[in-house]
């Protein structure tokens, strides 16, 4: 697992955030800014060790799991020590490979078997939503070889094979009816029995961060959104 850490002494509030397969920092940084400390997990299959700096005292901790990152979050979080106040699921599920509720086995295991510059621009493609904002997103691409993408999902694929009843805690779940990774209708299945969890439903592709300009604007989004 590789670890992005942005810090600044004088910041009380901590976004951690777990990415999707598939993505590093450059997808991220953009929506970063000085008022908040940022802490990144992604590539899981690195072999890196978990280095963290001191945790500090916060005023607040938000956790965002994005995608295939809700899944990771719950299985790797107990590892770092970080407690959270938020959690916000976003576009993803505790189990993420679902014909029901995540993505549908075939589709993940044709993925895996074929990864190819042109699948994975495929891929990014449809992250994206439409060749549009693909195109206005492209300087935020990660930067990521072939190999490096399929070490990260056969090690993915193999742990989701392995996986045990979710009992993580999420306030929020956020999910996109214009999804074209989660199937829009598996995320509404989950979410909407998770009686616990706010369940909001937004006209956005799977990767909309985009839209709030960091990342404190969309917890803000999402901490005060109404019905």
């Amino acid at each position: 697992m590789k670890t992005y850490i942005r810090r600044r002494e004088k910041n009380n509030e901590l976004v951690v955030l777990y990415g999707d397969w598939a993505t590093d920092e450059n997808v991220f940084i953009p929506f970063c800014n000085d008022e908040f400390d940022f802490i990144l997990f992604s590539n899981y299959s690195a072999d890196e060790a978990l280095v963290l700096p001191e945790m500090k005292t916060y005023k607040k901790i938000v956790l965002i799991g994005w995608s295939l990152g809700v899944w990771a979050a719950e299985y790797l979080l107990n590892k770092t020590g970080i407690k959270p106040d938020v959690t916000i699921a976003v576009n993803g599920t505790p189990i993420p490979a679902d014909d029901k509720y995540g993505i549908p086995l075939n589709i993940l295991e044709d993925l895996l078997n074929n990864i190819t510059e042109e699948n994975i621009n495929n891929f990014y493609l449809k992250m994206f939503g439409d060749k549009k904002t693909y195109q206005t997103n492209i300087e935020r691409m990660p930067r990521r070889t072939l190999k490096s993408l399929q070490d990260e999902l056969r090690w993915l694929y193999n742990r989701f094979m392995e996986q045990k009843e979710p009992g993580f805690k999420w306030d929020y779940a956020v999910t996109s009816q214009i999804d074209r990774i989660f199937p829009p209708k598996n995320l509404n299945k989950y979410w909407e029995k998770e009686k616990n969890t706010k369940h909001i439903s937004i006209q956005l592709p799977h990767y909309f961060f985009y839209e709030w300009n960091s990342f404190i604007d969309f917890i803000d989004f999402v901490e005060n959104y109404k019905v």
